[in-house]
Formats: structure tokens, C-alpha cells, sequence
């Protein structure tokens, strides 16, 4: 019995070692969420408005401009772009844009899957590893961005929309989708699929009531060729951002319910233990009161 307390205190030991890791980075991954919130709240606002006004202006060009960002063609080539996390400790999140991007390689694109059209550029390494290692030679990568987390200034991760609307303007690409987490609050992240190029139009029913008339100085063409390029690249910054508040959300929540569950551990092994320790005591008394009453009788 000696040898079971001692086990069952070693394993409260152990598990008391492992809440207090879990704490700690609750509380280092609060304050990285803390940034990582703000930037996305005040950026959010900012690229929607963009991105609504980019919709609707060339869903009423009306022939007399075009762009090619919002021209759609057949989609014989794809482009997928899962944003993931450098590294695991957050949950499902890295699982569900995984799990999402394979869906869509597999069956959502699975005529361009077959014939080798899919080309995936992974944003984080935890993406990258498992893509390698699930479709191997089946699909073409771009592995550029794969640590673009490392520097998450605007600058940095400009180079990704850029390199994208180029593939997409010389036709090597027919379709770009985005996979990411979008964020709500510190305990709600959404995997979201966007259509990041060709830039989807206003519905038909809904344009004639959102239709906005501008006025354009300078000349329209010249405005959209260098506007464009410009809220695109702001779209893609909040695919980013967004992903980046949503992965230290989901990571200090999987520590607070590995601290929760610590707490339990805990609390079954101190039943245990006390358990134990009753018995063994009991034992004892037992033994002392045989040997007692044995010298009785002889």
C-alpha cells in the first residue's frame, strides 16, 4: 500500500508541475491575444468598407472600364491559401482549416485535383507539414510564406497578394481561395473560405439597391489600375490578422481548459490518495489490534 501512496502522490506532483506550465502560458497568451485583438479590430472596419466599395465598383463598370481581378473565366487552375499557425497548443484550430482545405482540394475541386491544376501556397508551418505529407507530389506548392508569421508587417505579408494577383493577371491561376480563422472573441473562431481573386461581384438582386454612382478623379481607368491592387492588398492583410487573433484566442483557450482539467486530475487524485491513506491506516490499526489480542491469548 506504501507503494501506491507513493505513486499517487508522485502523479499529484506531476500534474500540480503541468497546471502551473498551463497557467503560465494562459496568461503569456492572454497578452499576445491582447495585441493581436486590436490590430484586428481597428484594421476590420477599415478593409470591409474597402472591400464592399471594390465590389461594387466593378459590379458597375458597365463595359466602359474593366479590371482584370474581377473577370471570370473557366477555373481549369487553382490557387488555395491556408493560413495555419507556426505551431500546435491551440486546439482544433489548425485541424479545422486543415480539414477544410482538404475538403475543398478533394471535392470542391477534385476535377483540378485529378488533373495536377491545384497549387496550394500554405501561410504557417503546421499547415505545411501535414499538406507535404497527405498529397505529396499530387499538388503544386508555393512555399515562400511558410514562415510569414516570423514578420507580420505590411510589408511582409504585401508580398503574398502581390505574387497572387500577378499569377492571376498572366492566367496562372483562374481562381484564388483564402482559408482562415476568422476571429470573434477570445472563445469563438469561425474557419472561413473567401474568394480572395477573381473579386466576387455584387449579386444581381442586390445590385440595383446597393449600386453606388462615384465620381472618379482622375480618369477611372487610371484610379483602378493602382485602387485595386491596393484594397486587395488590404483584404489579404485582415486574412492575416485575422488568423493571427484567432490563433492565440484558440491557443489561451485550449490552456485554460487544460488548467480546468488539471483541476479535476487533481481532485480525483487527492480522493485516491485519501483513500489510500484511510486504508492503509485502517490496515495498521487492524495489525496492531491482532498482534494486541494474539499476546492476550498466549
Amino acid at each position: 500500500m506504501a507503494g501506491g501512496l507513493k505513486e499517487v502522490r508522485e502523479r499529484i506532483r506531476s500534474v500540480q508541475n503541468i497546471q502551473q506550465i498551463t497557467k503560465t502560458m494562459k496568461m503569456v497568451f492572454a497578452a499576445k491575444l491582447r495585441k493581436a485583438q486590436q490590430a484586428i479590430v481597428q484594421m476590420r472596419p477599415y478593409a470591409n468598407k474597402l472591400n464592399g466599395m471594390l465590389r461594387n465598383i466593378l459590379s458597375n463598370l458597365d463595359g466602359d472600364a474593366s479590371s482584370a481581378f474581377g473577370q471570370e473565366r473557366p477555373v481549369e487552375h487553382v490557387c488555395i491559401v491556408p493560413i495555419t499557425s507556426n505551431r500546435g497548443l491551440c486546439g482544433a484550430f489548425n485541424s479545422n482549416i486543415i480539414k477544410t482545405t482538404i475538403r475543398l482540394v478533394q471535392e470542391d475541386y477534385a476535377a483540378q485535383f485529378a488533373q495536377g491544376r491545384v497549387t496550394l501556397l500554405p501561410v504557417g508551418k503546421r499547415g505545411n507539414d501535414i499538406f507535404i505529407r497527405r498529397f505529396g507530389k499530387q499538388v503544386r506548392y508555393i512555399k515562400d510564406y511558410v514562415t510569414l508569421f516570423d514578420d507580420l508587417s505590411f510589408d511582409s505579408v504585401n508580398r503574398v497578394p502581390k505574387q497572387l494577383m500577378a499569377a492571376f493577371e498572366h492566367k496562372q491561376f483562374d481562381k484564388v481561395i483564402v482559408v482562415y480563422g476568422q476571429f470573434k472573441n477570445a472563445g469563438t473562431q469561425y474557419t472561413t473560405v473567401e474568394q480572395f481573386l477573381p473579386v466576387a461581384k455584387i449579386q444581381s438582386d442586390a445590385k440595383a439597391a446597393t449600386k453606388a454612382d462615384y465620381i472618379f478623379e482622375p480618369e477611372k481607368e487610371q484610379l483602378l489600375e493602382h485602387l485595386i491592387p491596393s484594397i486587395l492588398q488590404t483584404q489579404f492583410y485582415k486574412y492575416v490578422l485575422d488568423n493571427h487573433a484567432s490563433e492565440h484566442g484558440a491557443r489561451m483557450t485550449a490552456m485554460d481548459k487544460a488548467t480546468e482539467n488539471a483541476n479535476e486530475l487533481l481532485r480525483d487524485l487527492r480522493i485516491r490518495y485519501n483513500k489510500a491513506r484511510q486504508e492503509s491506516i485502517t490496515n495498521e490499526i487492524l495489525e496492531i489490534v491482532g498482534g494486541a489480542a494474539a499476546l492476550e491469548n498466549g
